[in-house]
């Protein structure tokens, strides 16, 4: 499930019979990938995360894993946003690609989860300053939302913590990467690609 078609048709051409596969189908929004486990109740499905219609592929990772377990699932972007990867692990991911890695590492990947192993790559984290500890999982949290453009208080209602910790995660986050303001952070991280606030 991608919203680009010449991805689509890539990858169909690589699952085909002729190499033991068969495609069952693909689409290009996540918003119809539950129904379409149900009707074709695929083996492994491939997920972009940002797909037509501005559905989520997290999101509908996590509907298919609750709905169909047995079902192996690869989520993949050619975004560089450095949370994709662990979100799709704590969804349950299956696998994580980039799409840069080229349609024979998906085969492979395939194959990996049809034996039971799951396929991540090496953890990507927002630059820091020399010796300073990376941003941690919660300070993930806040700064992503943070550039949903949501003010302090909405993150708070968003965490379920206070505005007071909200303020101490971004002004961590801020002296950690060695910038002067919050907004600094914020506009770096989006102008980087580094964090995606619409998926």
């Amino acid at each position: 499930m991608d919203d680009h078609e010449s991805m689509r048709d890539l990858l169909a051409n690589e699952f085909c019979p002729k190499n033991g596969f068969e495609t069952v189908g693909s689409i290009g929004n996540a918003a119809d990938a539950e129904l379409y486990c149900l009707t074709k109740r695929p083996d492994v499905v491939i997920l972009d995360v940002c797909t037509e219609g501005g559905s989520s592929g997290l999101d509908a990772a996590a509907k298919i894993l609750g709905g169909y377990p047995e079902v192996k699932l690869i989520v993949t972007t050619g975004f560089g946003d450095v949370t994709y990867a662990s979100r799709a692990r704590e969804i349950g991911a299956h696998a994580f690609v980039y799409k840069v890695r080229g349609a024979a590492y998906y085969v492979e990947a395939v194959k990996r989860v049809l034996n039971g192993e799951t396929v991540f790559p090496e953890p990507r984290a927002i630059p820091v300053s020399q010796g300073e500890t990376p941003f941690t999982k919660r300070e993930m949290e806040a700064l992503r939302l943070m550039c949903k453009y949501m003010n302090y208080k909405s993150v708070a209602d968003e965490l379920s913590i206070s505005e007071k910790t909200v303020r101490r995660h971004m002004e961590n986050m801020r002296l950690k990467a060695g910038f002067a303001t919050t907004t600094e952070l914020v506009v770096y991280v989006l102008s980087n690609g580094l964090i995606n606030p619409n998926y």
